[in-house]
């Protein structure tokens, strides 16, 4: 197990709350020790049982350098010097795009200029690991920064050898954790064709069914020969199992009778949930997952107290796996780290496409269900969640889809097979998760899985290549018959926002004292009200009468009268000499006695009375130097 524990003294903050303390690890930490764990564990022998636990504990960070990379390299170097049994070391570094220029560990001020950031880890020999965000790089661009970077690579893994070498440990000799050969034999010889033909359907439930009776067959017969066998039959059966899956998938025969290069049957939809902001549901095979975009007023953007530089997010993207999308039964415990890390990968996807603020001013939020299960149902959130901000009206640039590379080797390396589109058992019994995301341009997003010792660079080439086929294909045959494009608007339900950019100095004309004026538009017009430090204001609201009076009192507020003008106000204050109209809370004026009518009054209560709508045009300055206004004249 790896945990990255941030602490937040390391950046000099204290935490945020009543209790001062760090809890439960932030999503980013989460990630992070994902992203560890997944390189260092195919390194462990297969047969070690024993329980291995790293911390990676931040104590100082200086931003240009990241700490996750630093969290990495010090996890490779603690594991090589100890007495673990492991085939390390791994190094890593992140990759940046700058300026068309690979950069290893790019600057804060790299990378937010970059075009990807990608994580990368490997041992001398081979890449172990890839994660990555990009905007819309080319495969080509990536294949050959992922070169780049495995260069740096085997530098670092050099330095650690020369660590090992001088100060590390003897590695312990553990008792090998196998199964009871001769009881792996005895199920072999009852039970190998049965379990050929239950393997053999491409229906996930039918095969748990004809495995299950295949189990209740065994253990009566096996049992008195045997006493442990319910202690070893699971793990028997799965070794068996994923005997006779790579056997034939090494004959380039699949489970379910596709082609290497084939994708399961696809079905897309939209618009299922009546209430909800927008809907989509993507379906591949057996796996099912429905996303739902909810769109909001910026202020409600997530606000994160975490070491790094990132204060808040306006596109939040969570993933949910109940167990019974595998037909499990388990009380729901929240968030594991796999839906976080399923989550985090959908996000990912999509952030390149999404709106600027400026263009759409909105925060979103997209949370994928998981009904059914078969594989990779990370792909499946990101198709779904695509197709469900663009049935919410947001304007994605283009469309986004996914799809997971399965790999099975043999014993060279020249020796292998790439599936596409893996289910579930190909997954469990392969070699390699490789799951891409992209446009019709380049790729958004990488997660790769493995469970060898790394990847040779025509194993990636061919992955890469592969899962660009499958998502245009994806995209062409099933998400843009759905729906093709953004709906040009947001849904009936969902805030409506407009926006106007005004003086920054202004700002507090609009707010007013300790938000006096502010409160009374909202309060009067019935809206939300988003001012950020740059001028930009928001007005979000349902009803657009609502929403039009609030932004009129806003441009009244923060213009200058103008002599000649024309405006509309309420009267709200009467004294003998004339009366004081309000054109927006916080901005009146006076009009004298003698411009309230044509004709002579003697007091002013004889026409006005307070609360009525008055128009009036601004007569420009008095000797006194006071603006004025006309009711007699604005007829």
């Amino acid at each position: 197990s790896v945990d990255y524990e941030g602490k937040l003294y390391s950046v000099g903050k204290i935490p945020g709350g009543y209790i001062k303390r760090e809890g439960k690890p932030s999503e980013k930490a989460i990630l992070t020790s994902r992203v560890i764990d997944r390189p260092i564990r195919p390194l462990f022998p297969s047969d070690l049982r024993n329980d291995v636990s790293v911390v990676a504990t931040v104590l100082s960070v200086e931003q240009d350098n990241p700490p996750e990379v630093a969290a990495m390299i010090g996890t490779s170097i603690a594991i090589s010097i100890s007495d673990v049994p492991w085939n390390g070391p791994i190094g890593g570094v992140w990759l940046g795009l700058v300026d068309g220029e690979y950069v290893i560990n790019p600057t804060v001020e790299q990378r937010e200029k970059s075009e990807m950031l990608v994580t990368v880890a490997g041992t001398k020999q081979k890449v172990v690991m890839i994660e990555a965000g990009a905007n819309e790089v080319e495969e080509s661009v990536m294949l050959e920064g992922i070169k780049f970077a495995h260069k740096h690579i085997i530098e670092l893994c050099d330095f650690i050898s020369g660590i090992q070498a001088e100060i590390g440990k003897e590695k312990f000799t553990y008792e090998s954790h196998d199964v009871d050969h001769d009881l792996y034999d005895a199920i072999k010889n009852m039970a190998f064709e049965k379990l050929q033909y239950a393997l053999d359907t491409d229906d996930k439930n039918v095969r748990d069914e004809r495995i299950g009776e295949i189990t209740d067959e065994i253990i009566p017969a096996l049992e008195e020969q045997f006493p442990d066998i319910n202690e070893q039959i699971g793990e028997i059966l799965y070794k068996m199992q994923k005997e006779i899956v790579r056997a034939w998938l090494v004959q380039g025969r699949r489970v379910d009778g596709r082609g290497l290069d084939e994708i399961r049957p696809l079905a897309a939809e939209v618009d299922l949930l009546p209430r909800t902001h927008g809907s989509g549901m993507f379906t591949r095979g057996q796996t099912q997952v429905l996303s739902v975009a909810t769109l909001a007023p910026l202020s409600e953007i997530q606000k994160l107290d975490g070491i790094d530089l990132e204060e808040t997010k306006r596109y939040i993207h969570h993933y949910n796996f109940p167990s019974y999308s595998v037909g499990e039964t388990k009380p729901s415990r929240g968030p594991g780290r796999r839906e976080i890390g399923h989550g985090a990968l959908a996000e990912r996807a999509l952030i390149p496409v999404l709106p600027t603020p400026e263009e759409f001013p909105y925060a979103i939020r997209a949370v994928s269900e998981t009904f059914e299960s078969n594989g990779s149902t990370s792909m499946a959130s990101t198709c779904a969640s695509c197709m469900s901000l663009m049935a919410a009206g947001v304007p994605i640039k283009k469309m986004v889809a996914g799809i997971s590379c399965g790999l099975v080797t043999g014993d060279t390396d020249d020796d292998y097979i790439v599936l596409t589109d893996i289910q579930g058992l190909e997954d469990f019994f392969g070699d390699m998760d490789f799951k891409v995301t992209g446009t019709t341009e380049g790729i958004t997003a990488i997660q790769m899985d493995i469970k060898i010792h790394g990847l040779t660079r025509p194993i990636v080439e061919e992955a890469i290549a592969r899962t660009r086929e499958a998502r245009l294909f994806i995209m062409d045959t099933c998400m843009k018959p759905a729906i093709a494009e953004p709906r040009k608007t947001v849904g009936e339900y969902a805030p409506k926002i407009i926006q106007t950019k005004i003086d920054p100095a202004k700002i507090g004309e609009v707010v007013g004292q300790r938000g006096k004026v502010i409160n009374a538009i909202i309060d009067e017009c019935g809206v939300k009200i988003d001012i950020t430090d740059d001028g930009f204001v928001s007005v979000c609201g349902v009803e657009q009468a609502g929403m039009d009076q609030a932004m009129k009192y806003i441009n009244t507020i923060v213009q200058d009268f103008e002599e000649g003008q024309i405006y509309e106000g309420k009267v709200v204050s009467i004294k003998e000499f004339g009366a004081f109209v309000e054109f927006a809370p916080g901005k009146e004026g006076m009009v004298h006695i003698s411009k309230i009518a044509k004709e002579r009054i003697e007091h002013v209560e004889d026409v006005l009375t307070l609360g009525d709508k008055v128009r009036c045009k601004c007569m420009g300055k008095d000797k006194m130097g006071r603006l004025s206004f006309s009711i007699k004249d604005a007829e």
